[in-house]
């Protein structure tokens, strides 16, 4: 039998449910048919359920999905959708009218306005938490960076670091993927690698402890320590992949259609999950964009969108906005609202950190101010650099964020965006620190230390600047079923990203 996961009728309805409340609208009535008819609640962490519903009962959750997506939406006053009501949430300078002509508009004003300054923090911050690594290195500045002179090759030195760093921090998390965060704290305790430093390793973990706790099973043959050779495949790594072959594609100028028609061409659907794998499905239907994000689409907060923001900020140095735009055409095929939100925090702040001036904490602030202000998103991202902030214990950090959002998913994008910033406020830019906080923090461990390793990368300025325990194993290699990808060297990739940051 094949079970395909994040697709079936009687799983997705548990998690629209939820989601239906999440939006304002009433599942009450939705809920009673589902739980007299028999219906089970969504699985806990797992894409299926261990059995299929009967015939009957699967037929009833398609119809009721169907009522579900037609409930009313309340006005979307604080959580928009569409990009021009997005931009409306952001401060007044960022009137296109106000914008010099081939700049995007950024918040606040120009991207200069966010750059910090040389204090490290506000009045009253706690100092960096723990020894920095003994291989952090300030960023270079325009025109520096070796493998290239000027600001194209420090641009191009900051990329490699930037691909390099999203593959160290997804190897790191995909053995701890699904896994509790107790499960993640004993076995990494079990072999003295708390708080966390380095790769995880099966050596010396107790029996009983692997099975109260087994690693991810696709993942423990590859990203254990004692096993990695190379980059392995990876959606947190496929995704921007693709982003660079819709680039050259497309351009800039890409639409969201054209992110849907490379995805047919180019992406094997069994290499898709949650909200992407409902997205596909719908295009295979027939459904258009925006529609492919809706409908029967219980995913469309979750974190997708924001895996697939980097390459939308490494190829938009120093411009934040433009940034944001490029990743909100490709967001809405698949996602809406905060998971929409979640793309643009990081592609906004990854740009501010591609432009090579300034530090992680400017970027997280770039990223936040293209998120509209008062939406559920930007309260996770300031509620997690405030807790950061608070706690010199990390681990007291991640109790505190489990506490205010351990009801959500996993995968849902609002745990994890507070949590990313919050390891990248804590870590204050060191790369070994950024990495292993996101990871450590547990929901989804591959998907923040990628995220967190392209930041904290792109800020160290050049692969050389990250610990040779991190990349070495890599072998500058990544495996993928991209197609034209499979075996390519980061320091290449580097290079393609870089003539499409050239491209106007």
């Amino acid at each position: 039998m094949v079970r395909l996961t994040w697709a079936q009728p009687e799983d997705l309805l548990g998690h629209e449910l939820r989601q239906a409340a999440e939006d304002g609208r009433d599942p009450g009535p939705v809920l009673r048919a589902w739980l007299a008819a028999g219906g089970r609640p969504a699985p806990a962490r797992a894409g299926a359920s261990p059995a299929p519903a009967p015939p009957e009962l699967r037929a009833l959750a398609a119809r009721l999905l169907t009522d579900l997506d037609a409930l009313p939406l309340p006005a979307p006053h604080d959580e928009p959708d569409t990009w021009p009501a997005i931009q409306a949430t952001w401060p007044p300078a960022t009137s296109p009218a106000a914008t010099p002509p081939g700049r995007a508009a950024f918040p606040g004003g120009s991207p200069a306005a966010h750059r910090p300054a040389p204090a490290p923090g506000p009045v009253g911050a706690p100092p960096p938490p723990g020894p920095a690594d003994t291989n952090r290195t300030p960023g270079p500045g325009p025109g520096a960076g070796p493998g290239g002179r000027g600001v194209e090759g420090g641009l191009r030195r900051r990329l490699e670091a930037a691909w390099v760093g999203r593959a160290v921090g997804c190897v790191l998390g995909k053995p701890v993927e699904k896994l509790p965060l107790d499960g993640i704290r004993a076995l990494a305790r079990a072999t003295g690698n708390w708080p966390l430093d380095d790769w995880f390793t099966a050596r010396g973990v107790p029996a009983e402890l692997l099975a109260a706790h087994p690693w991810n099973r696709r993942s423990a043959a590859t990203s254990l320590a004692e096993n990695i050779d190379g980059a392995p495949e990876d959606d947190d790594l496929n995704y921007p992949l693709l982003g660079l072959l819709l680039l050259q594609r497309h351009g800039k100028g890409f639409t969201t259609a054209d992110v849907g028609r490379l995805w047919l061409d180019e992406l094997p659907a069994g290499r898709t999950f949650t909200a992407e794998r409902i997205a596909y499905r719908n295009l295979l239907q027939g459904l258009e964009p925006p529609l492919t994000a809706r409908h029967h689409n219980p995913f469309r907060e979750w974190i997708g969108a924001l895996i697939r923001a980097d390459v939308h900020g490494w190829t938009n140095p120093g411009d934040p906005a433009a940034a944001a735009a490029q990743a909100h055409r490709d967001a809405v095929l698949t996602h809406t609202a905060n998971g929409v939100y979640a793309a643009l925090f990081v592609a906004a702040a990854i740009a501010e950190a591609a432009g090579g001036r300034a530090d992680v904490h400017g970027a997280l602030r770039a990223g936040l101010a293209v998120v509209p202000p008062r939406s559920r998103l930007a309260a996770a991202v300031r509620f997690g650099i405030r807790t950061a902030r608070d706690e010199a214990d990390f681990d007291r950090v991640v109790d505190r964020l489990h506490t205010c959002y351990g009801h959500y998913h996993w995968v849902h994008a609002l745990p994890n965006t507070a949590l990313l910033a919050a390891a990248l406020t804590h870590a204050d830019g060191d790369f070994t620190h950024s990495v292993c906080r996101a990871v450590s923090g547990g929901w989804d461990t591959d998907s923040n230390g990628a995220t967190a390793g392209s930041i904290a990368g792109i800020l160290a300025g050049s692969p050389d600047r990250i610990p040779d325990r991190w990349t070495a194993p890599l072998k500058n290699r990544l495996a993928t079923t991209v197609p034209g990808f499979d075996g390519i060297g980061f320091d290449t990739l580097a290079h393609l990203t870089a003539q499409e940051a050239a491209r106007s």
